[in-house]
């Protein structure tokens, strides 16, 4: 458990003192809706409003790839990476602590976005912010889970920055397509229901 909060504490304050991570997946992620503001033009049409929720997702998902990349290379600067994998517990609990660091830092990241879309794309979000709020945290802890595990295999790699999308996106389907459905059956009916089915064009 100290093990874990040592971790947390460490990712979280080395991202406090530089905020590198959080200022690129920003920047990064805004330009991603900007891109897709620009290439479909139309405001609160019925079909914005049913591709609306695959879009955040996608600057979702292109965030934390950012943010994952850095979670795991930053620990190669002076070979903390070896010192971490010799510390005399289980590593489970250092996987937990990026992992909750990786969480804390994309949900700061996508709180913004959601803002930024929501106004951008005339979607009423603030009218079901309490479950949008559960739709993305049960979706980050699945992104963060998988983009961590994965990170820490990518980062010895040659090509890590391809490697890790290369290895989470397959596995990350599950979880994206019942966020979608979840955002898609919030702003279509303002209720959570991951059972139903939604066309997104018609």
């Amino acid at each position: 458990m100290n093990v874990f909060l040592a971790v947390l504490w460490k990712d979280l304050l080395t991202e406090w003192r530089s905020r590198d991570r959080a200022v690129a997946m920003l920047l990064f992620s805004l330009l991603v809706v900007v891109v897709f503001h620009f290439s479909l033009p139309g405001g609160a049409t019925s079909k914005m409003e049913a591709t609306a929720p695959g879009l955040l997702w996608i600057a979702y998902v292109f965030a934390s790839i950012l943010g994952f990349n850095r979670a795991f290379s930053m620990e190669l600067e002076n070979d903390a990476l070896s010192g971490i994998a010799l510390l005399p517990t289980d590593r489970g609990w250092v996987f937990l602590g990026k992992a909750t660091a990786n969480l804390v830092i994309l949900g700061f990241v996508q709180a913004i976005i959601a803002a930024v879309f929501g106004l951008v794309f005339e979607l009423a979000l603030l009218e079901v912010a309490a479950p949008f709020a559960l739709v993305v945290l049960l979706g980050s802890l699945g992104l963060c889970s998988v983009g961590t595990l994965f990170a820490a295999v990518a980062v010895r790699t040659r090509f890590r920055e391809v490697m890790l999308p290369l290895l989470m996106l397959p596995l990350l389907i599950p979880v994206l397509l019942g966020a979608v459905r979840a955002t898609s059956s919030l702003l279509a009916t303002g209720e959570l229901d991951f059972s139903a089915d939604f066309v997104l064009d018609e």
